[in-house]
C-alpha cells in the first residue's frame, strides 16, 4: 500500500523546481485517443482486431447470440502461436478477451504440447518451414480434433506443398484434420489506433552496415515491403507511395508496388471489396515512405513528456512496463495514460495529486452518506452502516473507487521511480539544453559541458554530443574540441559520435559539390567508406539539421497531403500501383485526407506525438497513422548508431558504452 499523500507531495515538489522545456514540434500536449472520436476510414487496430476475432471464430463472422448454427466455432478452442504471432496478439487481446472468444489454453508451437484430442485447434504462424514441419507433425500425431491453420503472411507455393506432403504421406486421417488453411495478413504490432511497428529489429543497421551483402539489403526490403502490404491488406486499401529519390525508401517504396500490382492482377482480391465502395481517389490514402537518416537527431534526443520518458528510461515495450516489483499494462485502456502521456513530466505529478485528492473526496462522500465519515478510517467497503439507499449507492460505487485507487497507485509507482532517475541522471538538464540546441539553435557552452562532465549515463552524454552535432552546421571547432575532449575523458565509446561526424561531413561535401566529377570523387570514396549506406546518407542531406520549427518529416508529410507545387517534395517519386505502369497521366498527388507515414530504420514517440499533433490541428482535420519498422527509444537508437560506427571502424574509448541492445 503506498502512502498516498506524502508520496504525491514529495513527487510535486520536486517536480516544481524542474524546469519546462519546449518539446521539438510542439504545440499543446495531445491525447493519445482523441483522434479515435472521428469516424476514419483508416481505423488499423479496429480492423486487424476484426481480422483475428474472424480468425478465432474458425474463419467465419460470429453468429448472433442465440442464433441457430452454434458448431465447432462455439465450443472451446486451442490457440497455437510462434512468439512473432504473439507479439502481434497480446496489445490488441487480453487473455478475457481469448476466453470470451472460446480459447481456453494458449500454447506455444515451439514447446512440447499434450493432445487435447476432443478439441480444435487455432494455429497462427508465421510461414517458415519449422512452422510447417511443426504442424505437420502435430497433424500426423492427431493432437486436436481439427486443424485451422493461419498464417501471418501469404505462404510460399512451396511451403504450401511441403505441408500437403507431409500430411499426405501420414496416415489417413491426417489429411481430413487439416479443416482449413488461410492467409491472415497480420504480420504487424498495432499499438494503438495509429501506431504500428513491423517488429524488425535492428534494420537501421542491416541497411547501412558497410559489410552489408547485396542479398542480405533485398531480403530486408523485401520483407519491409511484405510487412506493408499485410497493413494495406488489413485496411483494404490501395495508397498512392510517395518517397524520396535513393536509399532504402526508393528500394521499399518499388518492392511494394511491384507486389501491389501482381496482387491486384489477380480477381477478386483483397482489396475488390473496397474498391466498389471506393468511388473517387479521394478516397485514397498516400503512404509516405522515409529513411531513418532523414532526420537523425530526432532518434537520439531526449524528451520531458510522460510518455517517451517511460519508454527511454524504464524500458516500456509493446504497451507492457516490467518494475522490478511490478508489471503494468500501459494503453488505450488506462484512462491516466491515455489523458496524459504526452504531457511533460511535472504536470504529470501535479495530475496524479489532484486525481488522489478527487478520490479522497469521493470516498469521503460515501463514507459520510453511510454513517462512517467520523471514523477516520479510510474507504474499505466494510463498515458500511446506514440506510438501504446509501447502501446500495456506496456498493454500486466500489468497484469505481477500487479501479481509481489501482490506477493512482500504479501512476504514482511509475512516477516516483521516473523521479528517482530523472534526478539521479539530470535528465531535466539534458533535455533543456538540447532543446536549446534543436529549437533555438544556440547552445551556452559551460551548461554544455557541466552536463556531459556532471550527472548521467554514458549514453545521456553521447546522445547530448550527437544532439550537439547535428544541431549547428559549423559548430565552432575548440569547443568541438572540447566536447570530443569531455566524452573521451569519462571513457566514453566516440564511434557513434565519429560515425555522424562522418555522415555529416560526407553530406555537406555532397551537398556542396557542383561539378559531375567532384560529386563522382565524393561517392567513389563514400562507397569504400560507408558501402551501402552511401544512398541512405546523401538521401537526408536537407533534414540532417534540424529544423527549429517543426519537425522535418512532419512538414514533409503536410507537404505530401496538399498535394500542392512544393519545391520540398517535388522530386519526390510517386507511385500508383492502381495506375498503368506507363505513362504518369493518371496518377493522383492529393490532397489527401488519410496518409500512412512509414519510418524505415525505426520511429520514436517525438514523430508520432508531432503526426498526430497534425492531424488534429489541421483545417479539415487529417488522419495520420504512423508505422516504423520498430519503435525506438533514444537509447536504443544510439546503441545502432555505436554499433555501426564499430562495423565502419571508427572511434575509441571503452566498449562498455552500449550495455544491452535494441530490441
Amino acid at each position: 500500500t503506498i502512502n498516498h499523500s506524502r508520496t504525491t507531495k514529495h513527487l510535486v515538489a520536486h517536480c516544481s523546481s524542474f524546469p519546462s522545456p519546449t518539446p521539438a514540434s510542439r504545440s499543446d500536449p495531445i491525447h493519445a485517443g482523441d483522434h479515435r472520436n472521428t469516424a476514419m476510414a483508416l481505423s488499423l487496430r479496429r480492423k486487424q482486431l476484426d481480422v483475428i476475432v474472424r480468425m478465432l471464430n474458425l474463419n467465419q463472422h460470429q453468429l448472433p447470440n442465440g442464433g441457430e448454427g452454434q458448431g465447432e466455432d462455439e465450443a472451446y478452442k486451442i490457440l497455437v502461436m510462434d512468439p512473432p504471432c504473439v507479439s502481434v496478439l497480446s496489445p490488441v487481446l487480453k487473455v478475457a478477451d481469448l476466453r470470451r472468444h472460446g480459447v481456453t489454453l494458449t500454447l506455444g508451437i515451439d514447446r512440447p504440447r499434450q493432445a487435447v484430442a476432443d478439441a480444435p485447434a487455432v494455429y497462427l504462424v508465421r510461414p517458415t518451414p519449422g512452422n510447417v514441419d511443426r504442424i505437420a507433425a502435430d497433424a500426423a500425431a492427431g493432437l486436436y480434433a481439427s486443424f485451422h491453420i493461419n498464417f501471418s503472411t501469404s505462404i510460399p507455393r512451396p511451403l504450401l506443398e511441403r505441408l500437403a506432403a507431409a500430411c499426405a504421406a501420414a496416415p489417413a486421417a491426417c489429411a481430413g484434420r487439416v479443416a482449413r488453411v488461410a492467409d491472415q495478413y497480420l504480420d504487424f504490432v498495432c499499438l494503438e489506433e495509429g501506431l504500428f511497428s513491423l517488429a524488425q529489429p535492428r534494420a537501421y543497421v542491416a541497411l547501412n552496415d558497410p559489410a552489408a551483402a547485396d542479398a542480405d539489403i533485398t531480403a530486408l526490403v523485401d520483407a519491409v515491403a511484405l510487412g506493408l502490404f499485410c497493413v494495406v491488406a488489413t485496411l483494404g486499401v490501395v495508397p498512392v507511395i510517395r518517397c524520396a529519390r535513393g536509399g532504402p525508401a526508393e528500394m521499399v517504396a518499388a518492392a511494394l508496388d511491384a507486389r501491389l500490382r501482381d496482387h491486384l492482377l489477380a480477381k477478386p482480391n483483397l482489396f475488390t471489396e473496397a474498391a466498389s465502395t471506393a468511388v473517387t481517389s479521394f478516397q485514397r490514402p498516400v503512404l509516405c515512405l522515409f529513411d531513418r537518416n532523414f532526420e537523425l537527431s530526432v532518434g537520439v534526443q531526449h524528451d520531458w513528456s510522460y510518455r517517451p520518458l517511460v519508454h527511454d528510461v524504464l524500458g516500456l515495450k509493446q504497451n507492457i512496463l516490467k518494475l522490478p516489483a511490478e508489471k503494468y499494462e500501459l494503453d488505450d485502456s488506462d484512462k491516466f495514460w491515455v489523458a496524459n502521456s504526452w504531457s511533460p513530466f511535472p504536470k504529470v505529478a501535479e495530475e496524479i495529486e489532484a486525481q488522489l485528492a478527487k478520490y479522497k473526496q469521493d470516498v469521503d462522500e460515501v463514507n459520510q452518506r453511510t454513517g462512517g465519515g467520523n471514523t477516520g478510517v479510510e474507504f474499505d467497503g466494510t463498515d458500511l452502516i446506514g440506510n438501504t439507499k446509501h447502501l446500495m449507492n456506496a456498493v454500486n460505487s466500489l468497484p469505481e473507487l477500487t479501479e481509481r485507487k489501482k490506477m493512482i497507485d500504479k501512476h504514482t509507482n511509475i512516477a516516483t521511480t521516473l523521479l528517482g532517475h530523472i534526478k539521479e541522471r539530470s535528465l531535466d538538464g539534458y533535455c533543456d539544453c538540447e532543446n536549446d540546441m534543436l529549437l533555438n539553435g544556440t547552445v551556452d557552452r559551460n551548461t554544455l559541458l557541466s552536463l556531459l562532465k556532471g550527472k548521467g549515463s554514458k549514453e545521456d552524454k553521447l546522445r547530448l554530443a550527437v544532439t550537439y552535432l547535428l544541431s549547428f552546421e559549423m559548430p565552432p571547432s575548440s569547443e568541438l574540441e572540447q566536447v570530443e575532449a569531455a566524452l573521451r575523458e569519462l571513457e566514453v565509446e566516440m564511434s557513434a559520435f565519429q560515425y555522424v561526424k562522418r555522415i555529416k561531413a560526407l553530406n555537406t561535401q555532397f551537398a556542396a559539390a557542383s561539378g559531375t566529377a567532384t560529386k563522382s570523387n565524393i561517392v567513389d570514396w563514400a562507397e569504400k567508406l560507408y558501402g551501402q549506406s552511401l544512398s541512405a546518407v546523401t538521401a537526408g542531406v536537407k533534414n540532417l539539421l534540424s529544423d527549429g520549427r517543426q519537425l522535418a518529416l512532419t512538414r514533409t508529410v503536410e507537404a505530401l497531403m496538399e498535394g500542392k507545387p512544393n519545391p520540398e517534395v517535388d522530386d519526390y517519386i510517386l507511385l500508383d500501383p492502381r495506375a498503368p505502369r506507363s505513362g504518369t497521366g493518371g496518377q493522383f498527388k492529393g490532397p489527401f485526407r488519410e496518409a500512412i507515414v512509414f519510418m524505415i530504420g525505426g520511429g520514436n514517440d517525438i514523430e508520432y506525438r508531432s503526426l498526430m499533433e497534425l492531424g488534429q490541428h489541421s483545417q479539415p482535420s487529417k488522419h495520420v497513422i504512423y508505422g516504423a519498422t520498430e519503435i525506438l527509444s533514444g537509447t536504443e537508437f544510439i546503441h545502432q548508431l555505436v554499433e555501426l560506427g564499430q562495423k565502419a571502424g571508427l572511434g575509441s574509448g571503452s566498449s562498455n558504452t552500449a550495455q544491452g541492445s535494441a530490441q
